[in-house]
């Protein structure tokens, strides 16, 4: 799977199959300006699939009814594949034409007028297709997903960035329900027939791209860590590159520190804990953290200072009466 791609189980746009004596001559001419050579209707079998719509998904996203728009731009001559494998064995069919439709009486989860995207695609006649023609008629393939990039998600609320803001999906605001609406999108990659559907009407595979501008290093690790699927530039990967490479340094920096953390308290350890083996202390060294063993060489430091007094080298420690004329006489030469 495309790694842009992030794919997400909510997958559940609907073929409906359509015999090949109800395409029209103007489908033929859309058709025909994919192929190499000129197909008659009894040559090809086409079908219409819902790929997308304005509900909210299990995510607790959604299209706006514009992206649906742009989107229906974007999905004009895509192919269709096989559970967003990017083979092009898996290749099945391809989408010649592509519009947003309002579905009257139905609204979605946020009470808005329920709208759809509907593509109609084409596939040759074939031995190799016959099994597929078969599945699609009886029913048994009949769901889709489809993989797209987008700007980003805004709260359906109050316009921020989904998680900038203190909004959550799919609680309730003043009556109006919180959502993340999946806005302009940039590219669209594939659709594919998929066997497990978790979503009612319409489900998606995302992956939020900001093309035309390059993308904090924050922006990209929040987008990794919230499970968003992440479109990198190439100056968004050299940062990302560079930002990984600065870590490691630091990791470097900090295991040698840590180290040197350790030998110091097994040193001191050996001096006003010389009772517990090095062994044993070195065991539990190792299991602290830098905090921990910070605390341990100062408290071990404060009791050697105790054990062993610290001196100046010239001290004499016997000589208490300042007027002998031997005062530091053991260090005349």
């Amino acid at each position: 799977m495309n790694k842009d791609i992030l794919k997400k189980e909510s997958v559940s746009g609907i073929v409906r199959s359509e015999g090949a004596g109800e395409i029209s001559d103007e489908e033929m001419e859309l058709i025909n300006g994919y192929t190499r050579r000129t197909l008659e209707k009894d040559e090809v079998y086409v079908f219409s699939v819902i790929l997308c719509d304005n509900d909210v998904d299990r995510d607790g996203e959604r299209f706006t009814t514009e992206a649906l728009f742009e989107l229906e731009k974007l999905f004009v001559g895509k192919t269709g594949i096989f559970d967003h494998e990017p083979s092009a064995k898996n290749q099945t069919a391809r989408i010649f034409a592509c519009g947003v439709e309002a579905v009257p009486g139905q609204t979605t989860a946020a009470g808005d007028d329920y709208y759809r995207l509907r593509a109609r695609a084409y596939m040759p006649i074939s031995d190799k297709t016959e099994e597929l023609m078969l599945a699609l008629d009886s029913g048994i393939v009949k769901e889709v997903s489809v993989g797209c990039a987008v700007d980003g998600v805004r709260c359906s609320v109050c316009g921020e960035g989904i998680g900038e803001c203190a909004h959550r999906k799919g609680e309730v605001y003043g009556g109006k329900l919180c959502c993340g609406e999946l806005v302009n999108p940039r590219d669209a990659y594939e659709w594919s027939f998929v066997a497990v559907p978790a979503q009612t009407r319409a489900g998606v595979t995302k992956s939020f791209a900001k093309e035309g501008k390059e993308m904090k290093t924050e922006e990209i690790l929040k987008g990794i860590e919230q499970g968003e699927g992440v479109a990198l530039g190439k100056k968004d990967c050299e940062r990302l590159c560079e930002y990984i490479s600065n870590l490691k340094e630091s990791a470097k920096d900090g295991v040698y520190y840590r180290e040197s953390l350790v030998g110091e308290v097994l040193r001191l350890s050996a001096v006003v804990q010389p009772d517990i083996s090095r062994d044993t202390m070195e065991s539990a060294a190792r299991s602290m953290t830098v905090a921990q063993l910070n605390e341990f060489k100062t408290a071990f430091e404060k009791k050697r200072s105790r054990v062993i007094p610290v001196a100046p080298q010239l001290y004499n420690s016997k000589a208490k009466d300042r007027n002998r004329t031997d005062l530091n006489g053991q260090f005349t030469i």
